[in-house]
């Protein structure tokens, strides 16, 4: 039987729009391996959906004053819609709230409730809102969170740095729904037995062994992913409750549930499952081919805030219940802040997708433009940060540029020397083609291996390459002495087999414009195993583009944003920066009628030493690595009264810094804190704890030290210079 490739992404809550971080996070990289891995001939079902249970979308409700179902399929026709128009090719967007999804999920629960060792039930005390007389799920408390100091947790998650929480652990928790101090009260819940799966959890994460067999190359796997996970199974895996107390959502399936919910962690997985379900059966096919056996690779596309639940938690409920494939690999992005800080509905940074759509629906290319922007930019190991002036950048300097500029001159020569026809040419085309070969094979490893940003630019040195060739030639001025000279033919010739490729390659980042750039040279859009036969045909030196076949007329591809002619273009996008800088403004002025602080006190500082003692060169300076990072957790190292030992998030991976400030900081208030970190550092054991890195910071006048950090919150792992 062929390999069946199935793919996910993360189920977004259907309480609410999504904006761009969130397509940047599991969408957009999921559709270009998608779409790739289509054009590769492959067996592929790519599935997600609308999360629709859980507390987050009552509480939604409650806010607009409408039933959580009204919400559900106000957000759900919002996103799916949104996701269509910007060429997102889910094979199946479902929704949890169908029948088919509500089945799989308690025969899913059931099965591992008969098994006898997978679930305990316990009593626990869980917190109750005396106000409104009801349990409170974990969504429906706020406080702040242990691991990192933000004040408005929920008690199942800490959106802000990604702790995964149970409401107990909350500082000052409080109600959503009555804004008062919950108390517990006890009440039956069930409990899924993470802990007995650690050891198998650990070795397929470490060494991708499953069962005694090479799983999957863990090496492959990114190291954010790899070091949330391990630290995970390093503090100890726990129970996980997966029952709620609330009234929406899929109900347990057992006389003694009643009242109880599958908790949404619990279910929202499961949906994975559902929605492939739904989709065999309307496809007629077998759904279970694309779920188990060996001939199957899982791929999960995730944001870093989903890890656990997709490297952990729900692999180990696929292996208790038996018979399902686990992920080959599950390359979760970091977040995608936008113009230097995280997107904000409340303060109205940001843009959401459907926004987006209406904002520019005058802007040619507006899909196309918008996703080249954002893989150029993806947060693919470190979190990144979407500009309007990198947008405008973007397309102009490469959309426009380079590719569009390459084809239309193609396309236009050929009219004229031509007739609008591939010239006939009898060339090797295995030489002449080997080092637009050896991209195309580079860029196909590329998206193999998930590095779709790295892909993207490599469509662009395709395109680079073509534009320097004809420069090189310049038939233009052959055609003025010699029209007949044999050198333009081979030249349009090979630049038309360019085109054709970069009409196949360009597929997956941007769907719109690769279809206008094949109608150019009179071919059908991709479909199914175009890739893998551009692949041959470059390997045998085959054409790409027959002689004799008709080119259409030139089309502008990409018309610039940047133009004096028509600012049109300009305009909409200077829109854009207007609605930040409005926020700002507003921001700045209740800034002005907050109290002012007190300025630091004078200092008698230590002078600056003699030049004898300090002076260094400047290529000595230049070896110091200055990044920005944020204190994830911190606590004190035992029986060393001066030192904490802090972990800090670098972007790109969490490092273990060991600091002597002890004396001067109170380890629960640095969780949150941005700090500059000497990156470069050579490790250095402290108490027997590997030390990477150094944290800077500076003494006031009361000798006590404060930490040195940026003055606008950046991305982390952002280079100091």
């Amino acid at each position: 039987m062929a390999k069946k490739y199935l793919i996910t992404s993360a189920l977004p809550y259907a309480n609410g729009a999504l904006h761009l971080g969130h397509l940047a996070g599991a969408y957009l990289p999921a559709d270009i391996y998608a779409r790739f891995m289509r054009s590769m001939g492959k067996d592929v079902v790519w599935v997600c959906g609308s999360d629709e249970h859980g507390a987050a979308i009552t509480i939604r409700a409650k806010k607009e004053g409408i039933s959580p179902r009204e919400i559900i399929d106000k957000y759900h026709a919002l996103n799916s819609d949104a996701f269509a128009k910007l060429g997102i090719s889910f094979d199946i967007y479902h929704r949890t709230s169908e029948p088919i999804h509500h089945q799989t999920s308690q025969e899913f629960f059931l099965k591992l409730h008969e098994m006898g060792d997978e679930f305990e039930e316990r009593l626990v005390e869980q917190y109750y809102d005396e106000e409104y007389q009801q349990f409170l799920a974990d969504r429906y408390i706020i406080g702040t969170c242990p691991t990192c100091g933000h004040t408005e947790a929920f008690g199942d998650q800490c959106e802000n740095c990604g702790s995964a929480l149970s409401p107990t652990e909350l500082i000052n928790p409080r109600s959503t729904m009555s804004g008062k101090t919950p108390v517990l009260r006890p009440t039956k819940h069930w409990y899924f037995k993470l802990d007995k799966h650690g050891p198998w959890l650990r070795e397929w994460i470490e060494k991708g062994i499953l069962d005694g067999q090479q799983h999957h190359d863990a090496g492959a796997w990114k190291n954010h992913v790899l070091g949330q996970c391990l630290s995970w199974l390093d503090e100890g895996l726990q129970p996980r409750a997966i029952t709620r107390d609330l009234d929406w959502g899929i109900p347990v399936p057992l006389p003694e549930g009643a009242g109880k919910v599958l908790y949404v962690w619990f279910d929202a997985p499961i949906g994975y499952i559902s929605a492939t379900r739904q989709w065999a059966e309307d496809q007629g096919k077998n759904w279970e081919e694309y779920w188990k056996g060996p001939g199957v690779e899982l791929v999960h596309f995730i944001g870093k805030d989903n890890i656990v639940f997709h490297c952990i938690i729900f692999p180990a409920m696929l292996k208790a219940h038996g018979d399902y494939a686990l992920p080959v690999n599950v390359p979760a992005n970091q977040f995608l802040n936008f113009e230097g800080q995280k997107f904000s509905k409340s303060r109205g940074w940001g843009i959401e997708q459907h926004e987006y759509l209406e904002a520019f629906k005058d802007f040619p290319n507006k899909e196309d433009a918008l996703r080249y922007a954002l893989i150029r930019n993806l947060p693919e190991n470190r979190d990144a940060d979407f500009k309007w002036d990198d947008f405008v950048d973007y397309h102009d300097k490469e959309l426009a540029d380079n590719l569009g500029n390459f084809i239309n001159r193609v396309v236009t020569l050929s009219h004229k020397y031509f007739d609008g026809q591939v010239p006939a040419c009898s060339v090797n085309l295995q030489e002449k083609l080997a080092e637009v070969t050896t991209l195309t094979q580079a860029l196909t490893e590329d998206i193999q291996r998930y590095n779709f940003k790295a892909a993207c630019q490599k469509v662009m040195e395709i395109s680079s390459y073509g534009n320097t060739y004809l420069q090189d030639v310049s038939p233009w001025t052959i055609y003025k002495t010699d029209p007949d000279s044999p050198v333009i033919v081979e030249c349009m010739y090979l630049c038309l087999q360019v085109v054709g490729i970069l009409g196949v390659v360009s597929h997956p980042f941007i769907p719109f414009t690769s279809p206008r750039i094949l109608t150019l040279l009179g071919q059908e859009p991709v479909k199914n195993g175009d890739w893998q036969s551009m692949l041959n045909k470059l390997a045998t030196g085959e054409a790409l583009v027959s002689s004799g076949q008709a080119i259409a007329e030139a089309t502008v591809l990409f018309p610039k944003i940047a133009d004096r002619r028509d600012n049109s273009r300009q305009e909409i996008v200077d829109r854009q920066k207007q609605k930040l800088a409005a926020v700002l403004a507003a921001e700045a002025a209740k800034a002005k009628d907050e109290p002012k602080t007190e300025a630091p006190a004078t200092v008698q500082v230590e002078p600056v030493k003699p030049e004898s003692k300090m002076e260094i060169q400047y290529d000595d300076f230049a070896k110091i690595d200055l990044r920005a990072g944020t204190i994830l957790s911190a606590e004190r190292v035992p029986k060393a009264g001066k030192l904490l030992q802090l972990s800090v998030d670098m972007g790109s991976e969490v490092r273990t810094i060991v600091s002597g400030i002890a004396e001067h900081f109170d380890p629960a208030e640095l969780p949150g804190k941005q700090v500059i970190v000497v990156a470069n550092l050579a490790p250095r054991k402290l108490r027997g704890i590997e030390s990477n890195g150094m944290i800077l910071s500076a003494e006031d006048a009361d000798g006590k030290l404060r930490l040195a950090s940026p003055a606008v919150p950046v991305a982390n792992g952002s280079v100091v210079k």
